[in-house]
């Protein structure tokens, strides 16, 4: 028998022959920057992941966790695939106490699906995540790459609400971090450390998080300004007010034109909470807009106001970009940054977008042009940007792009200091380098 069809024939054993793909033509579809795997699984329960990690630690097989797949163009080039691992089928909300607002959801199930189920139930809740591709993105693949989106000026992003999670291990062992009365009281948080950790310390199963009541109302407030400067001015007396958007995005024309809006500049204020706190809000900060020297406010309700944050989150897909960029830094230089990368841009010949977190310090870049006869002056633009981001404190990752260009740019930025520690916990975790190997921070 060859090593294929014993391969093949002891993941059959495991999870059985229908819960295996094999063929070459459907594999192509799981290929990780143009390398396909031998073989896609498809457990059923987190007894039968145990059991294929296991075998692959055996085996000295290359495993790569996947949901849907919106992330699997971000990270470094793999150093092999061997097995794809979707977790599709384990996707039960395992406990919801509606009374203490917690939750425990199995990874493969999307954050769509959960909001659905939570919103109606008893007088509705909601998990504070608003992550890109929210429709298809799975809450496994939401936790382990840390996604975030506009919401996290209010509530933060996923290290700052989850009390738990349970994982298996590259050997197949199954752990659990943290939960609803467990406290991690001495060594690393494992819960924070598998958090954004790409599947390269364990495949994570289930999640416990908390969950918050659904707001009465919602509205969107759009700012529309000619000069950046005043923009950012409004952004920082915002930042500094006792008022509290859950989202307040910072955007240049390019931006706001494909989202629909004509302006040189525009802020996007999303305000959440009883009618009249709503009301209250929209109506101070298009006060202290004008002092400003807004050009034009609108406000945008109900459907309107949900579409248009759906569009911003998912930016990506209604724009066709061919790159994602994202950086980080202080957060009192958004404006100059912004600034700086987009006189960068134009110098380069690059078509970029910029939409930035104003409050969180975060800018997303998006580059709608790229072409192979391209590949020169982005390679050149995106050290340019990194050396912006790295003057203030901050980095640039690469999220979203083509082989050819990872190939030639450093996908996690300049070197970060926790490199080392990861490493070697990568190395105490996972010796063999089952999990993921060479996609996550410094070739881990």
């Amino acid at each position: 028998m060859s090593n294929s069809n014993q391969l093949v024939s002891a993941l059959n054993g495991i999870i059985g022959e229908p819960n295996v793909i094999q063929d070459p033509d459907r594999l192509k579809a799981y290929a990780v920057d143009g390398l396909a795997p031998k073989a896609v699984v498809i457990p059923g329960s987190v007894e039968e992941v145990s059991r294929l990690l296991a075998y692959a630690y055996l085996e000295k097989l290359a495993v790569v966790p996947r949901g849907n797949g919106t992330k699997m163009a971000a990270g470094g080039i793999p150093g092999k695939i061997d097995l794809v691992l979707s977790m599709l089928r384990i996707h039960r909300i395992t406990e919801h106490d509606i009374p203490n607002l917690s939750l425990s959801v199995e990874a493969g199930i999307t954050l769509a699906e959960v909001q659905k189920k939570l919103a109606g139930t008893g007088k509705g809740s909601f998990l504070p995540l608003d992550p890109p591709y929210s429709e298809q993105a799975t809450i496994g693949g939401i936790i382990a790459t840390n996604s975030s989106g506009p919401r996290r000026y209010l509530y933060g992003s996923a290290r700052d609400l989850l009390l738990g999670l349970k994982a298996v291990s590259p050997n197949g062992d199954v752990v659990a971090f943290g939960g609803k009365t467990v406290k991690n009281v001495s060594g690393y948080d494992m819960t924070k450390l598998m958090i954004g950790s790409w599947g390269a310390l364990g495949v994570i199963t289930e999640i416990t998080t908390k969950l918050l009541p659904l707001p009465e109302a919602s509205a969107t407030l759009l700012v529309s300004f000619g000069d950046l400067a005043k923009a950012g001015s409004l952004t920082r007396k915002i930042l500094h007010s006792v008022l509290l958007p859950s989202a307040m995005e910072l955007m240049d024309g390019r931006a706001a034109g494909r989202l629909g809006e004509k302006a040189r500049y525009l802020v996007a204020f999303s305000l959440e909470g009883v009618r009249e706190a709503v009301d209250r809000q929209v109506a101070e900060i298009g006060d202290i807009a004008k002092k400003e020297g807004a050009v034009d406010t609108k406000v945008l309700w109900g459907e309107e106001d949900r579409i248009f944050w759906r569009r911003v989150r998912d930016f990506a897909l209604d724009s066709a970009a061919s790159i994602i960029l994202r950086s980080n830094f202080v957060i009192s230089k958004q404006v100059e940054i912004l600034g700086n990368y987009e006189k960068m841009a134009q110098a380069a010949g690059v078509d970029c977008a910029l939409i930035g977190h104003a409050g969180n310090g975060i800018l997303t870049s998006y580059i709608l042009d790229y072409g192979a006869a391209k590949i020169d002056p982005v390679v050149d633009l995106i050290g340019k940007f990194t050396d912006e981001a790295a003057k203030h404190e901050g980095n640039l990752v690469v999220e979203f792009s083509p082989r050819d260009l990872k190939e030639r740019v450093s996908v996690w930025g300049r070197p970060r200091s926790d490199e080392v520690v990861m490493r070697r916990l990568k190395e105490t975790v996972d010796p063999g380098g089952v999990l993921n190997p060479g996609r996550f921070v410094g070739d881990v």
